[in-house]
């Protein structure tokens, strides 16, 4: 089943966008998602399995490193074209 994910990570203590990009570069690295990267949030698109597997892996790298940090996480069961802009309908 293909879903679609949104993510932003707000670490809480030390240097926020070096732990913001690690985190990122940890998703990026899995060949078999789609991400999607802009100035509030990270988008990733793919089977779900791979995606909660690459999210458990950069989600336990990330805490793991110490310092408070909050992660705001939405799944959706739908495979959205992250990589193009949306259709607005009044």
């Amino acid at each position: 089943m293909r879903v679609t994910a949104e993510m932003s990570l707000y670490p809480l203590q030390g240097q926020p966008l070096e732990k913001i990009l690690a985190f990122i570069e940890a998703i990026a690295s899995e060949p078999r998602l789609e991400v999607v990267v802009n100035q509030l949030s990270t988008q990733v698109r793919g089977e779900l399995g791979v995606v909660m597997s690459a999210l458990t892996t950069a989600i336990a790298r990330s805490f793991s490193r110490g310092g408070a940090q909050a992660l705001v996480l939405k799944i959706l069961k739908a495979d959205l074209p992250i990589g193009e802009p949306p259709l607005l309908e009044s």
